[in-house]
């Protein structure tokens, strides 16, 4: 729900600002790194939740770091001449289906967990049931 609202306040707001407050184009390499370091820094908190580590001052500091590293590194390859953005484009998108493969993992997991809990006590159910049966 939070996120859906979120969503709208951002659009609404998004499309409630002029045109001048819209970052210029030569931003959007910036933005687009920064925009990957905050889903890498969600993506793997969302992860350590379900993996019952998650720590709030590692992931803010990670959140914080991140983008101001990637930030760096795309400022020093605009000033050499380089791309190196790519470097981080590349790194945090492959954290980010890295992480995305280990949350499905453990849901799945999770859950096949819970499916033959819920199996073996049906079995017993019926296996007592049985023998309760066969004792008449």
């Amino acid at each position: 729900m939070w996120i859906v609202l979120g969503l709208i306040v951002g659009i609404i707001t998004a499309l409630a600002l002029p045109s001048s407050m819209i970052p210029p184009i030569s931003c959007s390499t910036y933005i687009s790194v920064a925009f990957l370091a905050g889903l890498d820094s969600v993506i793997g908190g969302i992860k350590g939740g379900i993996e019952d580590n998650f720590d709030l001052s590692v992931f803010v500091s990670g959140f914080i770091m991140n983008t101001l590293l990637a930030a760096l590194i795309t400022w020093l390859g605009d000033r050499v001449g380089v791309d190196l953005y790519m470097a981080a484009i590349v790194t945090f998108g492959v954290r980010i289906f890295n992480n995305f493969g280990s949350i499905r993992h453990d849901i799945m997991k999770k859950n096949m967990n819970a499916a033959h809990e819920s199996n073996k006590k049906q079995e017993n159910k019926s296996s007592a049931k049985t023998e309760a049966e066969t004792k008449e």
